[in-house]
């Protein structure tokens, strides 16, 4: 079973769908990091962001693998070919780079078919920008997550402050949600944008294990169709 969750940048959509897979006992794939990746990648190799060829190659060429902890669904280490990048792409350079990296006909083009072999595998979580739309249209589970402008960028601050890495600046980082945003909603590959049967969620104001919870609830409902 694939549970899809789409939403812009900074929705809370890594956060919920690692939950949610410990929750069903699912593996978690985290989309956005492959394509960091690749943004990362593309960075050290002197790749210029709008060609599309190069970008191609390079996503083609490269070996990306994730580090697990045992009984954790959710990756711990991203690696690109060998090289441990899980601090690096999460800069503000990367925060600039992966959108016009994502956009990329022929970068999606390759991630989405290692991501499609992935969820093959089995029953997956996977979050993202065209999940439910492109990557796994006939996913049992489709949910758009969204909020407020505003509450995205006042979490992603809190994230970077965790982290230690990222822009902790409010307006700075809300200024570039809003870029990622218009560059995600308007690409003409694979733009982000609701799967016309997605359960549209805004989780401005609410708690995140009730946000959780839903999504456990239709999963578990997809499961009892399935099952009849």
């Amino acid at each position: 079973m694939i549970v899809a969750i789409d939403g812009p940048s900074g929705a809370g959509k890594s956060t919920v769908a690692k939950a949610v897979a410990k929750e069903l006992g699912f593996s978690c794939l985290d989309t956005g990091a492959m394509y960091r990746a690749v943004a990362w990648l593309a960075l050290q190799k002197g790749v210029a962001l709008d060609d599309d060829a190069a970008l191609g190659e390079l996503a083609r060429g490269c070996e990306l693998a994730f580090g697990h902890t045992p009984g954790d669904p959710a990756p711990k280490e991203v690696f690109v070919d060998g090289n441990d990048v899980t601090t690096a792409i999460r800069t503000a350079e990367i925060d600039k780079a992966v959108s016009p990296v994502s956009a990329a006909p022929s970068v999606r083009e390759a991630m989405t078919a290692q991501q499609q072999r992935i969820g093959a595998a089995g029953d997956y979580v996977v979050e993202g920008r065209d999940i439910g739309t492109v990557v796994f249209p006939d996913a049992a589970v489709k949910v758009f997550l969204t909020a407020s402008n505003e509450e995205r960028a006042h979490r992603r601050v809190r994230q970077n402050v965790d982290r230690g890495v990222g822009s902790i600046d409010y307006a700075e980082v809300l200024a570039d949600l809003v870029r990622r945003d218009e560059a995600d909603s308007t690409r003409a590959a694979a733009p982000l944008r609701a799967a016309d049967d997605a359960v549209q969620l805004d989780s401005t104001g609410r708690y995140i294990e009730d946000i959780i919870a839903e999504i456990c609830g239709l999963a578990q409902g997809a499961r009892d169709a399935g099952a009849r």
